[in-house]
């Protein structure tokens, strides 16, 4: 492994296969894995809202207002640093704001975009939304998906600097990954290769 690789940010498409990248990572390669999506899941549990998009983007966008732009990020390695002699580094899933890929990228770390066919995706978040306790927030169709994606893309959520813009977030990318295919084993090759490991 490069020793140098200690910071891995993840990005990509709703389903795409974030977290089975970041999995793999922590399990073959010793990563802390943190997903800033929980800790978002976990504040609207405190909250005792709902957890659907709609109050994941309202507790990220105000967070951010409060916080900074990258401030998931630093709750990810502020959480890292207490067990960091424990592991080869950190892989944080989901960036979905500009400002998270520029904290990434200040802290040393690099981007990975994960993509894959929209209709796949959409079928995987069906099949593993139950197993996963999301049922209630990914129960929609397939044009609510959609539209779903296109708004948290292409920064429409919101109107000042803390709304998503995944689009921004993968054009900071370092690495883009095809995830179509959902085999994992030609996954983790696929990541190993990209990332150098």
């Amino acid at each position: 492994m490069d020793k140098k690789l200690r910071i891995i940010g993840l990005a990509g498409t709703n389903g795409s296969g974030k977290d089975s990248v970041g999995q793999l990572l922590s399990h073959y390669h010793n990563y802390l894995f943190v997903s800033v999506t929980d800790l978002l899941r976990n504040e609207l549990k405190t909250r005792d809202l709902p957890i659907t998009r709609e109050n994941l983007r309202m507790v990220s966008a105000t967070w951010r207002a409060e916080k900074g732009l990258g401030m998931l990020m630093d709750m990810a390695m502020a959480a890292y640093e207490t067990v960091k002699d424990q592991y080869n580094g950190i892989v944080i899933s989901s960036l979905r704001h500009p400002g998270e890929a520029d904290r990434v990228h200040e802290l040393g770390g690099i981007v990975v975009w994960v993509d894959a066919d929209p209709r796949i995706r959409y079928e995987r978040i069906q099949a593993n939304a139950k197993a996963r306790g999301r049922s209630g927030e990914d129960n929609k169709t397939y044009g609510q998906f959609m539209i779903e994606e296109a708004s948290e893309m292409n920064g429409l959520v919101g109107d000042d600097d803390t709304a998503l813009s995944m689009s921004a977030v993968k054009q900071r990318s370092d690495i883009q990954i095809d995830n179509t295919q959902p085999d994992q084993v030609n996954l983790r090759i696929t990541v190993e290769k990209a990332l150098g490991l």
